[in-house]
């Protein structure tokens, strides 16, 4: 048992090498036999959120322009981009000026979810997150003849919102406590 917990609990904590430790709202995962998510709040060109979920060894990963959000009338388009190692998990800094995606990236949320339906080849995935943020049933869909655009819709639940305003986590102290440095997809 480490830390007291038993061995089917796994801890995710950001690395330190990536996250400040003395930043208090970094992010630490438990998940209980789960696989997890994370969204990551991307000041690059423009503010975009990536969806990512722990599949198939890797994160299969999704740019949301707008975010998520907990509000089923909001249908959220998803860009599928490509997927990215677990390591980019715990991810947060500065991507270096001249690189792709440079700018400050930071974990909005994470948690652990579960696939409930659907699968990739079906364009179709049904999920349970439990995040700090983003609860309950969520579907990721598709869009027909459209290649890598879907859409990310909560779905009618008890934890569904009637309005929901995705707010930046992003401060100056947030940003002070970031440094540059090369994100994990781009040192392999």
């Amino acid at each position: 048992m480490k830390d007291g917990l038993p061995p089917s609990i796994h801890i995710l904590t950001p690395d330190p090498e990536y996250v400040n430790p003395a930043d208090f709202s970094a992010v630490y995962v438990l998940s209980y036999m789960m696989a997890y998510f994370v969204v990551h709040e991307h000041h690059s060109r423009r503010l975009h959120y990536d969806f990512r979920l722990e599949m198939d060894g890797v994160l299969k990963s999704w740019a949301v322009p707008k975010g998520p959000s907990m509000c089923p009338k909001d249908k959220r388009l998803a860009i599928m981009v490509d997927d990215h190692p677990l390591d980019y998990g715990t991810f947060e800094g500065i991507i270096p000026e001249g690189r792709y995606g440079a700018g400050p990236v930071l974990i909005w949320d994470s948690g652990g979810y579960e696939l409930t339906g659907g699968s990739l080849a079906e364009g179709r995935l049904e999920l349970v997150l439990q995040g700090r943020k983003l609860k309950g049933g969520f579907v990721l869909t598709r869009l027909k003849g459209r290649g890598n655009q879907w859409l990310l819709i909560k779905r009618r639940d008890e934890h569904a919102l009637s309005r929901y305003v995705v707010e930046p986590e992003l401060t100056e102290e947030r940003l002070r406590g970031l440094r540059e440095v090369i994100p994990p997809c781009e040192t392999e």
